[in-house]
């Protein structure tokens, strides 16, 4: 009996591990070093075309040292907005630096922790402050989709799963306003 539970428990070790390692997105190193104070996170659009907060803002010093998050091809180095970006490529996503004065040439392969360039502060939208505005696209052109840098590190927004009943927890009672129900003391007199 111990041989075929420990057979089954063979199998379903053997068949659950690829399966939960393709599920798992590859963890990413954060771009400075030591790990940043982040001042201030994701805030994505309502809609492509409106404002928010596209990337995170790390808290860094003049000169430090950028790295790449994950392992790719360097895919842009130059200026957007007045201001040195380094984009590089992960397959269908992207992640980006700025302003972050390049060592990198386009089409350069670079692997996760790999120095880009250099953080610069006079580019910086935290000015007089250094900090690196670090962002993650998915897809290109009117299909691409901003996402939250954090979550290559492992952090980002807390995601609770929903809790799911057939009875409700506690049984709601109809919501009154407050001035219906309140009484001033002198009230009861007339």
């Amino acid at each position: 009996m111990r041989s075929v539970v420990g057979g089954l428990l063979a199998v379903v070790l053997f068949l659950a591990t690829p399966a939960q390692a393709h599920l798992e997105e590859p963890r990413g190193v954060w771009p400075l070093d030591p790990e940043p104070a982040v001042v201030r996170g994701f805030e994505p659009p309502p809609a492509p075309w409106a404002a928010g907060h596209r990337g995170v803002d790390l808290r860094g010093h003049p000169g430090q040292a950028v790295r790449a998050a994950l392992p790719g091809t360097i895919g842009f180095v130059g200026s957007i907005g007045g201001k040195p970006v380094v984009t590089v490529l992960h397959g269908a996503r992207r992640t980006t630096y700025e302003p972050v004065v390049a060592t990198v040439e386009r089409g350069q392969q670079v692997a996760a922790g790999d120095v880009l360039g250099r953080l610069t502060t006079t580019d910086s939208h935290c000015f007089p402050a250094s900090c690196l505005h670090w962002g993650l696209v998915r897809g290109t052109g009117e299909g691409q989709e901003y996402l939250d840098p954090l979550t290559l590190v492992g952090s980002g927004p807390v995601r609770l799963l929903p809790l799911w009943r057939d009875e409700p927890v506690t049984l709601r009672l109809p919501w009154t306003p407050l001035l219906e129900t309140w009484r001033r003391p002198v009230d009861w007199l007339a």
